[in-house]
């Protein structure tokens, strides 16, 4: 199992928010970097192109409320992987975040995206200072 965990990050916000605010997948698209094009999505579903990479099709599979939102690949991509939304409260108006991507990833494909998803879990984990 190949994992990229992003720095642990401070956030202005309770943990209850950011995790609502998580909980639906139409309210990511203003998280997504520049590299992500063909945004589409539904509370439950989205599907994104990273510009070089391929497309992505996501689903929440499990919501731990206020802990962990568990987030599958849909089955059309290359590999199956798992990404973990982690926030842990800090006080009643901040909490900390971090994600961990999961997935199995032969040699070849590790190699052509470990920098990409570092990068991209690592931003991901950035904006998340910034939902108000």
């Amino acid at each position: 199992m190949t994992s990229f965990e992003s720095a642990t990050v401070a956030i202005p916000n309770s943990a209850e928010k950011i995790f609502t605010f998580l909980s639906n997948f139409n309210n990511f698209g203003t998280l997504m970097p520049e590299q992500v094009s063909n945004w589409t999505s539904t509370e439950e579903t989205c599907s994104f192109t990273i510009n070089g990479l391929a497309t992505i099709g996501m689903k929440i599979a499990e919501k731990v409320p206020h802990t962990l939102l568990r987030i599958t690949s849909d089955g059309k991509v290359p590999f199956e992987f798992t990404l973990n939304v982690v926030l842990q409260s800090v006080s009643p108006a901040s909490c900390t975040g971090k994600l961990v991507f999961e997935a199995e990833l032969n040699p070849f494909i590790k190699k052509m995206v470990e920098k990409p998803l570092t990068n991209f879990v690592n931003m991901l984990a950035e904006k998340l200072q910034e939902i108000k």
